[in-house]
């Protein structure tokens, strides 16, 4: 079975507010590093597939915190394709530090014309990699 693809990320000073946890926002920052990475691992890089007619915004997002994030935590963020639609896939992330849950999330994001900004089928290279991923192992449903 295959590993899941794993991006490491420190918790930053700058991602902490008053209480000395990550702000909510900032461990959406995360998703999208361990995103980009995650995509560019399967060989669908955002900048390898983006071209001048189709763009690939996130429409819905969603994040659960389970324990306290912290200044210079190491994050082990956890990708895995959850749901790949006709003109949109969902990833999953599940983010732990030393073991410990801390949170998880999901992510969808939809191919758009550019022109039209309609949803379009997902380009072949996208579902052909996002599909890999799947077939080498994940269990679809995520978590």
């Amino acid at each position: 079975m295959k590993r899941p693809f794993i991006h490491e990320s420190r918790v930053r000073f700058g991602d902490t507010d008053a209480s000395g946890r990550i702000f909510y926002l900032a461990l959406l920052r995360h998703f999208d590093a361990a995103e980009t990475e995650f995509m560019r691992s399967i060989g669908a890089g955002y900048r390898e597939i983006q071209d001048e007619h189709t763009s690939f915004p996130r429409v819905h997002v969603e994040c659960d915190y389970t324990s306290a994030l912290r200044f210079d935590d190491l994050m082990r963020i956890e990708v895995r394709v959850e749901r790949i639609g006709g003109a949109s896939f969902t990833l999953a992330f599940e983010v732990s530090v030393e073991g410990r849950s801390a949170a998880r999330g999901k992510v969808t994001i939809v191919a758009m014309s550019r022109q039209t900004q309609r949803p379009v089928p997902l380009p072949g290279r996208v579902r052909s990699a996002l599909e890999a991923s799947l077939k080498a192992g994940e269990p679809p449903g995520g978590f």
